[in-house]
Order: structure tokens, then C-alpha cells, then sequence
């Protein structure tokens, strides 16, 4: 034991050498100490000082911050840290400027906790400067790294921003570890905020139901940069620009992504002791997406903030945690005669919208949502979709970002048991914030007297009702910090935005059995069936090329996150780890079409259900949702069939997102698709437009009718001697003609599994639909809008 304990000795003694700094910077071979109060870095200026400094008990993070206002009880202005989410030592602990070239932190341990990964050949050094930028120089001048190229919460005065950069929130008042908030830019070269939370990811500013140009963007750029210049204003590529409210003055500032999902400019004050607030992007915190988490809502109370409370029936997941919101303290059972509806006045939820229903009435919106049992709840009354005003029917899914925004007239009703209805909504009564203008005077009675008796009794009685008044203030404000969790409304519909649990890469590995059983495969990746922790069976999809960055995956999961509807296929979450890119989808138990064409007897009525199905779908990827979506991959493989044999359009990998107006000229610079469901747009480099999922559908309504893929070849005798090929497409077009002539083709074309049992009219308007379809001249096909109308004309009559 001896050997090991000298050793141990011996190492503590060199990781407390004493440092060999100054004020100045830090040369190579030496270190700034965290034991050492004196081993601070200082700009030339005086305003930024870098140093340790304490986050917690016996925690500290190698920090840069504003030397003004002064740092009491060390509640410094912080603009930068290297280690906030991995604190190091009281003791011990150490930044050290390697002979290599390296700048590193090591915790007590002698455990690299965080590092610049830099080499030079020549001597280095360490220097503040006084923008607040900690840069790292060789004697050559070049510069190895600083601390503007990689921000925490906060941008400086010309402090560029670029498409490397993010803006992360703390995760609350006095936790400086990363929080759930981030600004950045997306792959559509756009400043965003997105909220990242443990259960839902969601993009919330700009606003999510404008398009970019509606709300002064532009993705026409490459360069993606913003800058904060020292007289207060800030410019970015996206055409997005701002001006402090005290533009002009040279003083200090700071952009700063704050805990609560807003960002805010803030200024200096002349004496140097207050921030004071310049600029923010809103003014209503409660517009803020995931700012109380599911199931609640947010109210904004002037000059208190934003308060959150949870939704009449249900109950915090975690006391002291709003951002995992509130579950439901009842079971809700799906049979319709046992579930009852909550109305919330005025009341708006943002995102997981089921479908906007028109020309329906309240009791009709009701009936809509029992029917759906996985409906929460859903929105009802006057107000504007799509451009117009009307009213409107939205079963919704999900109940997030609840709240109460101005001028909103529309109702939310939310799914309780029954039984619990008249309960519960003796708790909505008390659910409003209660304000009165109305002023109650007190009754004071004064005797009088004279000459100084006279004046020390007013002086006593004003003491004494002041003392009082105070008191009441005191005792209200406890009142409403007291009552927190009883608060009212906010949040957004108009059109779904979403968002997903983010799951580890070992939570999915254990769930996979470590990717051993596997279900499907693509060009895209591999398809494994798994069982989550909380007991639901999944399927996750481990993408082969795995190469993009965690940005742009996640634009491309925020895509998918738009949609929402019963023909498309529901993804529950995504893994984005290192290198490793997976999707988590709801595991359909009948597989696909493909395997149920093939090796299953699938009768007409399912057939025509699927055709119209995945018509559906269709329809509103290229219509009906925020920004219109080309699946680019239609084809059996990718219908999936639930239990009730209804179709789930899946695997949007090669999906596309497009903007509204861009809808009529397209060009994409990839062959997208599968050999035999391709439209001939892909071959002769023609613009792709919504027209080539059209297509794809035609081929696969022939393969459903027929039972035969467009791959397979089909052999036509001529004169019982010799065989010609003929494509799926040609082979119909002939029979087709042959209709003229003979009523025999109906029974030659038809699937010999369904064995002539099938409904002749269906199929004659499906033929008809899908040759109207597959029709070479994209503009002589219909679009799916006008194929849904088709298929349920026929099916009214």
C-alpha cells in the first residue's frame, strides 16, 4: 500500500503547484489556479475579467465575464464558459496552457475535463482581449482558437455568428448548465429559436405559421451571419434586423439566449450597476414554445412574468420542474358513453392538430373527437385558418403550449372522464386571474387635537395605514407566488408543428437487443423492431448515411414533425449521438403493402380502403400541411398496414420540404425514387413538381387492382408462338382498349388471389384513376386532392 500512496501524494502535490500567470495572459507551460483569487485574466480595457468562478457548492466553470456591474456575493454577468455542464473542484483544479500548444482544464483528478485541441510548433499565448474575446495565438500572431467561435448563452459586440455557431439557454435562474433553448441557424439559412425539451422538439420563432418571406426572411443566402455591432444593432443574412432601443450610445451590451426561451438585447446604464432591457423578440413570454411543458397553461401577469399551471384534471409530472408539464390524474377510457369535455374559455393550443374540419357544428366537433381515441381534446369557434376567417373544427392530439392570446374567440374542450366533468369545472371557475380596478378606501376615524398632539397622531396613523398597506402588497404577492399552479391560458395552432423525445443511443441499442432483430431494409437504412422502456413496441430505422450534421438531422425530424394525419405513418422520437442518426416509429404489426400483396390475401374492400388511404395522405402532404411535402417515394414497401388494415404512408427520407409559392418550378439536383414508380420527370430533367408522387400513386393503384409490380415483366402472346414484354402501364393501356371489344378483361387483368370476388364498379374507377395518373404529360394528371374527390364520389354513390 505504500507504493500507491506515495504516488497518490506525490501526484496531489503537482496538480497544487502553484500557478505562473499575470493579469496580462498565460504562456505556454503555465496555468491559472482555481485555489488562486489572484489568478484572473483581465482585457486591456478593464471590462472583462476570465477566471474560475463558482456555480454551485464546491463548483466551479472557467468563465469570462463583465467586471461591471460589480460582482457581489458572485453574481457576476457571465458571458462565457468552458465547462457548464461539467464543473470542476474547489480544489486542485486547474486551466493549463500546455508546451504543445494545448489549452486545457483539469479537475482535481487530474481528469481533462475540457480542451482547445490545439498544436503549434512555436510558444503560445493565452490574452483577454476587450471585446470579452479569450483567443489563443502562437508568436506568429495566427490565431489557434477563441472563445467567440464557440458561445455559450451569450453574443458580444461584434462577435460573429455563423452556421457553426448556437446560442444555448441556462437551464434556469442560477443553473448554468445548458438548458432546453437555442438559437441558431437551420438549414433553410434561417435565424431560429427552437425549443429542445426531454419529450418535444419545436421550432417557434419565427412564427411557425408564416411562411419565411410573411415574416421577413429570406432563405436566399449561403454565408449565414449575424453580427451585434456597439452601437445596438443587429443584422443577420436572413434580411432580419433590429436596433436597440438605445441605438447609438456607446455603451455596453450583450445578446443573451435567456432560461425562459426569449432572447433579449440588454444595455449598461450610465452608473454602470443595471442591465437594463433594449430589445426582446417577445414581449409575451407566454408565446414562447415549451416555456410550462405539456398539458399546461401559461398566463402573463404584468410586471410579475409569466406563471404556468396545469389543465384542470391533471397534475406536475415533477414539483419543481415545468418543463415536463402536467399528466392527467384520472384514466380516460376510449368508450365514448364514459369520456365527457372541459370547456377553457379562449383557451389555444399549438401543434398536433388531427385535421381542420369546416361546416361542422359543436356537437359534431364532440362526435369527431370520441370517435379518435387518441384525441385529447380539441379547439372550436370563430377564427382564422389557412387566410380566412370562419369556424373551425381541430381535434387535437396532443395538448402543448397552451395559453390565452389576445383576441382569440375560439374555445378549447378537453377529453375527462365523464363523472368528472361538473369537478372539474368548479376548478375552471377559479382558473381566471382575478383583477380589479375597483378601489376600496379604508374608513379612518381621527380625533382632533390640537397643536403638536395633533400633528404626532397623523404622523402615527399615516405610519400605521402605510405599515398596513404594505403588509397587504407583501401577503397578496406571497398569495400569487403561493398559487403558481393555478394560472390560465396560451399557444398556437395554425398548423402542426411538433416535436419528438430524444432517446439515447444506448436506450435504443438495449431496446433493439442490439439491432438483432431486423424487419426491413432500404437504401436509406435498416428497419429493426424493439421494445421501449415504457413497454411499447417500435420500430427504429438506423440510417446509413449517417454523415450529416446534428443540425441539419434535425431540421430534416422537424420536417417530419409537421405531420400530422391517420394515413401517415407516427414517429415517436429520434436519436442524434456522435455519429449515429435513428428514427423511432410506431411498429405496424401487418407490415407492408408489399408483404401483404405478395404473401397475404388482402380482400377488394381493404384494397379500395388502402387506395383511398394513401390518396389521403397524399393530399395532404401536397396541400394541407404548413409547407407543402414531396414524398418522392411512393411505393408498396413504404405503405405500411396497421391493424385495422388502414394504410400509413412511412419513409420520408427522401422527402423534400417546399414552400407555398415555390410549388410551381422545382429542380432538384438528385434522382430521387425506385426504378418502375419513377415519373419520367426524373429521366428527361424536368422541374419536379407535387405531379411525381401523382405518378408513383398510379403505379401502385395498378399493383394493388392487378397484383403485379411494375418490375416483373409481363408476357403478352401474339401468335401463341412468340412472347413480347410489355411495362404494368402499357400491358393496361392495351387491355384497356381491348374493353371496347370484350367484357373478358375485367376478370384478365384483376389479382388471381381475390379469386373474381371483387366489385366491378371500384375497380373500373381505380383503372381509370391510375391511368389518369401515370399519365406522361405531369400536367394531364390529376392531383391528389382531385383523386381523393374521385375515389369518394364513387364510394358516395
Amino acid at each position: 500500500m505504500a507504493a500507491p500512496l506515495i504516488l497518490f501524494v506525490s501526484s496531489l502535490a503537482f496538480c497544487c503547484l502553484p500557478s505562473s500567470s499575470s493579469s496580462d495572459g498565460l504562456w505556454a507551460g503555465t496555468s491559472l489556479s482555481v485555489e488562486n483569487a489572484a489568478d484572473v485574466l483581465t482585457s486591456p480595457d478593464g471590462t472583462f475579467s476570465a477566471g474560475f468562478h463558482p456555480i454551485g457548492q464546491n463548483a466551479y466553470s472557467f468563465a469570462i465575464w463583465f467586471n461591471k456591474p460589480s460582482c457581489g456575493a458572485n453574481s457576476c454577468t457571465i458571458v462565457w464558459m468552458a465547462n457548464r455542464d461539467q464543473p470542476v473542484n474547489g480544489r486542485c483544479s486547474k486551466l493549463c496552457l500546455l508546451e504543445s500548444g494545448n489549452l486545457v482544464l483539469r479537475d482535481a483528478a487530474q481528469i481533462t475535463v475540457w480542451e482547445t485541441k490545439t498544436l503549434s510548433q512555436s510558444p503560445t499565448y493565452l490574452k483577454l482581449e476587450d471585446g470579452g474575446n479569450l483567443v489563443l495565438r502562437n508568436l506568429e500572431g495566427l490565431i489557434l482558437w477563441q472563445s467567440y467561435d464557440s458561445p455559450t448563452d451569450t453574443l458580444l459586440p461584434l462577435q460573429l455568428f455563423n452556421e457553426n455557431s448556437k446560442l444555448i439557454s441556462s437551464r434556469s435562474q442560477g443553473n448554468f448548465s445548458s438548458g432546453y433553448f437555442q438559437l441558431y441557424f437551420d438549414s433553410d439559412n434561417v435565424l431560429c429559436l427552437v425549443y429542445k425539451g426531454p419529450e418535444f422538439t419545436t421550432i417557434y420563432w419565427p412564427s411557425p405559421w408564416l411562411l419565411r418571406w410573411q415574416a421577413g426572411r429570406s432563405v436566399f443566402n449561403n454565408s449565414k451571419n449575424a453580427v451585434l455591432d456597439s452601437l445596438g444593432k443587429f443584422s443577420s443574412t436572413d434580411d432580419f434586423t433590429f436596433l436597440s432601443a438605445d441605438y447609438g450610445s456607446k455603451i455596453s451590451r450583450m445578446l443573451r439566449m435567456d432560461f425562459d426561451g426569449n432572447i433579449r438585447l440588454y444595455s449598461l446604464k450610465e452608473d454602470g450597476e443595471t442591465w437594463v432591457v433594449s430589445w426582446q423578440a417577445f414581449p409575451q413570454p407566454c408565446m414562447v414554445h415549451g416555456c410550462c411543458g405539456p398539458n399546461s397553461i401559461c398566463i402573463y401577469i404584468p410586471n410579475f412574468g409569466r406563471k404556468c399551471s396545469c389543465i384542470p384534471g391533471y397534475k406536475m409530472k415533477i414539483r419543481t420542474d415545468w418543463s415536463l408539464g402536467c399528466e392527467p390524474d384520472f384514466h380516460l377510457s376510449c368508450n365514448q358513453t364514459e369520456v365527457g369535455f372541459l370547456k377553457l374559455r379562449h383557451v389555444e393550443f399549438y401543434g398536433y392538430d388531427f385535421r381542420l374540419y369546416t361546416n361542422v357544428t359543436l356537437k359534431g366537433c364532440k362526435k369527431i373527437c370520441l370517435q379518435l381515441c387518441d384525441c385529447k381534446g380539441f379547439q372550436f369557434g370563430f377564427f382564422t385558418a389557412h387566410g380566412s376567417d370562419g369556424i373551425y373544427c381541430i381535434p387535437k392530439t396532443q395538448l402543448l403550449n397552451g395559453h390565452r392570446p389576445p383576441n382569440f374567440k375560439a374555445d378549447s374542450y378537453v377529453k375527462v372522464p365523464k363523472a368528472t366533468v361538473s369537478f372539474y369545472s368548479k376548478s375552471v371557475q377559479d382558473f381566471k386571474l382575478q383583477c380589479s380596478n375597483k378601489v376600496h378606501p379604508l374608513e379612518r376615524k381621527y380625533s382632533q387635537r390640537d397643536g403638536n398632539e395633533s400633528l404626532k397622531f397623523a404622523l402615527w396613523a399615516a405610519c400605521a395605514v402605510g405599515g398596513l398597506e404594505f403588509l397587504t402588497i407583501f401577503l397578496i404577492w406571497c398569495f400569487l407566488i403561493s398559487t403558481r399552479d393555478n394560472s390560465s391560458p396560451d399557444a398556437g395552432y395554425l398548423l402542426a408543428r411538433t416535436g419528438f423525445r430524444k432517446f439515447t443511443y444506448a436506450e435504443l441499442k438495449k431496446a433493439t437487443n442490439s439491432f438483432s432483430e431486423e424487419i426491413g431494409r432500404g437504401a436509406g437504412g435498416i428497419v429493426y423492431k424493439a421494445t421501449l422502456s415504457n413497454g411499447r413496441v417500435a420500430a427504429i430505422k438506423r440510417l446509413i448515411d449517417a454523415n450529416q450534421g446534428e443540425a441539419e438531422f434535425l431540421a430534416e425530424v422537424n420536417t417530419i414533425g409537421k405531420l400530422n394525419h391517420m394515413n401517415l405513418i407516427e414517429m415517436w422520437g429520434y436519436c442524434a449521438e456522435r455519429k449515429h442518426r435513428l428514427l423511432v416509429y410506431e411498429y405496424m404489426e401487418h407490415g407492408s403493402l408489399a408483404e401483404n400483396l405478395s404473401f397475404k390475401e388482402l380482400d377488394w374492400k381493404k384494397r379500395f380502403e388502402i387506395a383511398l388511404g394513401t390518396a389521403r395522405a397524399l393530399a395532404y402532404l401536397h396541400e394541407e400541411c404548413l409547407e407543402w411535402v414531396f414524398h418522392c417515394d411512393i411505393k408498396p414497401q413504404n405503405i405500411l398496414i396497421d391493424s385495422k388494415y388502414q394504410p400509413k404512408v412511412s419513409d420520408f427520407d427522401l422527402s423534400w420540404l417546399l414552400n407555398r409559392g415555390d410549388v410551381k418550378y422545382s429542380k432538384v439536383s438528385k434522382i430521387r425514387g425506385t426504378r418502375g414508380y419513377m415519373a419520367p420527370e426524373w429521366v428527361f430533367n424536368l422541374p419536379i413538381t407535387s405531379k411525381v408522387d401523382v405518378y408513383s400513386y398510379g403505379i401502385v393503384v395498378l399493383e394493388l387492382v392487378t397484383g403485379k409490380s411494375p418490375g416483373m415483366g409481363i408476357h403478352v402472346t401474339d401468335d401463341g408462338s412468340t412472347k413480347e414484354q410489355r411495362t404494368l402501364v402499357a400491358w393496361m393501356r392495351e387491355n384497356m382498349e381491348r374493353a371496347k371489344e370484350t367484357e373478358t378483361w375485367k376478370h384478365e387483368i384483376i389479382d388471381p388471389k381475390l379469386k373474381g370476388i371483387y366489385d366491378e364498379d371500384e375497380m373500373l374507377i381505380l383503372v381509370t384513376v391510375a391511368l389518369r395518373c401515370v399519365q406522361e404529360d405531369k400536367d394531364a394528371r390529376p392531383t391528389m386532392g382531385e383523386v381523393v374527390q374521385m375515389l369518394l364520389c364513387h364510394e358516395s354513390h
